[in-house]
């Protein structure tokens, strides 16, 4: 096995994870906030891993050009999309949350 296809097996592989990753953490997460923060980030190092890794495995062509420039593509509009969608739920009136919110919390006299 060649050693391009190596690393751009390790590069999907990874990607992969950190989709998995993402997806875990968009279930776990406890508000809109932290699930876009966490979505933001994983998305885009998740997609241009997996690109990467097929613009490795492809060589260099006409294909691998297309696919750096969706790389471009995605490293751009991933946290801006991100920052303008939490932006207006913010304005829309979405607050976030806070631990002090969470209904398990004792209060500091021991009532529930």
């Amino acid at each position: 096995m060649e050693i391009s296809t190596v690393i751009s097996i390790i590069l999907v592989s990874l990607g992969t994870f950190f989709m998995a990753v993402g997806s875990i953490g968009l279930i776990r997460l406890p508000d809109f906030y932290c699930r876009a923060h966490a979505q933001g980030k994983v998305d885009t190092l998740a997609l241009i891993l997996i690109i990467l890794g097929l613009v490795i495995y492809e060589g260099f062509t006409l294909t691998s050009v297309k696919l750096l420039l969706i790389i471009v593509f995605v490293a751009l509009t991933n946290p801006t999309g991100t920052n303008a969608l939490t932006n207006a739920a913010y304005r829309f009136g979405l607050r976030p949350w806070f631990k002090r919110d969470h209904p398990r919390r004792k209060n500091r006299s021991g009532e529930g």
